[in-house]
C-alpha cells in the first residue's frame, strides 16, 4: 500500500507530463479513500492563464488526450471555443491513462475560476470547493480566495436548515448546494452521493469549516451541545437579523437574482438586520431560504445542462459514451442494491 507522501507525490507526477498550470487540485472518490479501487478515476482541475496556449502546447505534448476530430479540425481553438461558448469555460478530458492510471482533467481560465468562487456564476467549480479537495498548486493564493466561497456556502446552508440539525447534516446540505438542480442527479449520479462524500470525508470538511463554525459559535448565531458526536443537535438562531446576516454572506450575483438590490443590502446593514419587506424584501425566514434555493436550483440546473453538451462534443463520443454509461451504472446500482 502506498504511504500518503508517496500517493501526494504520485499525484504530482502527472504535472511533468502536462504543460505548467497556476492551479491544480484533485477531487473525487479515488482521493480519500471513499472507494479504494485502483481502476477509479483521479479527477484534477488544472487552472492556467490562458487556455488556449496551453491547449496548444499540450496538444504537441498528448495528443492522445483529445478527440481526433477535433484535433483535426481545429485543434486548441476549437476546444477553448467550445468550453467558453456552450460549456461554463472548463474542458475535461476523461479516461487518460498514464502510469497505469486512469485520469480526468479539467482546464479552466484563472480568470473564470475566480469568478466562479467569489460569484458563483455557475456554481460548478466553485461548488466543487466548497468540498475537499487536495490541492497540489496554488501559484494565486487560490486557498485564501475560497474562503469567501465557504463562508457564503455555510450561510446558505444553515437558511436551508431547521432550528435544530446535526453537523453531520450541515455538511451534507453544504454539499449538496451544487447539486441542486444538477440534471445528472436525475440519472447519471448516485443517489447517496450526498451522504457518502460527507461520511468518506468527515474529519475534512470539520477541518475546512471549523473556523467559520467557531465564528458564529462566538456570535452565539450557533449553539453546539457538549457531545463529541457529529449526531448530536446544533441550535440555531432563526431570527430574521441573522437571516440577513447570512444573506449578506451570499455572492452579489445570487442576492442580486433574489431581488436584492444594493440599496436593499445598504438599509439591511444600517439597520443591523432589523426590518421586514421594506429592508430585507421578505416577509420571512422561510421566504428568502425559498428564493435562495430556487435562485441555486436554477443556476446548476443551466451550468450543468451547458457542461454536459460542452463534454460530449469536446470528450468525443466514444469517450462521453463510456463516462456517461458508467455514472448511469452507478446511478441505477444506487436505486437498486439495498
Amino acid at each position: 500500500m502506498e504511504t500518503k507522501d508517496a500517493a501526494h507525490a504520485h499525484l504530482l507526477d502527472f504535472l511533468k507530463a502536462i504543460p505548467p498550470v497556476d492551479f491544480c487540485c484533485v477531487y473525487g472518490s479515488a482521493l480519500h479513500s471513499i472507494n479504494p479501487d485502483k481502476s477509479t478515476m483521479i479527477d484534477y482541475i488544472l487552472g492556467v492563464s490562458d487556455p488556449l496556449q496551453w491547449h496548444s502546447e499540450n496538444l504537441k505534448m498528448n495528443a492522445d488526450h483529445y478527440a481526433s476530430w477535433m484535433v483535426h479540425l481545429g485543434g486548441a481553438k476549437l476546444i477553448t471555443g467550445v468550453a467558453d461558448k456552450l460549456g461554463v469555460g472548463v474542458h475535461f478530458n476523461p479516461y487518460v491513462t498514464w502510469n497505469n492510471k486512469m485520469l480526468k482533467y479539467g482546464v479552466v481560465r484563472m480568470n473564470d475560476l475566480i469568478r466562479d468562487i467569489l460569484n458563483w456564476e455557475s456554481l460548478y467549480l466553485s461548488g466543487r470547493l466548497q468540498k475537499p479537495v487536495n490541492m497540489l498548486v496554488d501559484n494565486l493564493d487560490i486557498v485564501n480566495v475560497n474562503t469567501v466561497n465557504l463562508q457564503a456556502a455555510v450561510s446558505a446552508a444553515l437558511l436551508l436548515l431547521p432550528p435544530k440539525f446535526t453537523e453531520e447534516d450541515l455538511y451534507a446540505k453544504i454539499c449538496s448546494l451544487s447539486y441542486m438542480g444538477d440534471l445528472r442527479m436525475l440519472f447519471a449520479e448516485d443517489r447517496n452521493k450526498v451522504k457518502k462524500i460527507v461520511q468518506g470525508q468527515f474529519n475534512l470538511f470539520q477541518s475546512m469549516y471549523k473556523k467559520f463554525l467557531e465564528e458564529y459559535e462566538d456570535k452565539d448565531l450557533l449553539r453546539f451541545s457538549s457531545s463529541t458526536n457529529p449526531l448530536a443537535n446544533i441550535s440555531q438562531d432563526c431570527g430574521l437579523a441573522v437571516t440577513c446576516s447570512h444573506i449578506s454572506s451570499l455572492p452579489s450575483t445570487i442576492r442580486s437574482q433574489m431581488g436584492i438590490t444594493k440599496e436593499k443590502m445598504k438599509v439591511i446593514t444600517e439597520s443591523g438586520g432589523v426590518g421586514d419587506r421594506n429592508g430585507l424584501g421578505f416577509g420571512s425566514r422561510e421566504e428568502a431560504a425559498k428564493c435562495m434555493e430556487k435562485v441555486l436550483r436554477r443556476t446548476v440546473r443551466v451550468s450543468s445542462a451547458r457542461q454536459a453538451v460542452s463534454g460530449v462534443l469536446t470528450a468525443g463520443g466514444v469517450k462521453a459514451a463510456r463516462y456517461l454509461t458508467n455514472k448511469m451504472g452507478k446511478a441505477w446500482r444506487s436505486w437498486t442494491w439495498k
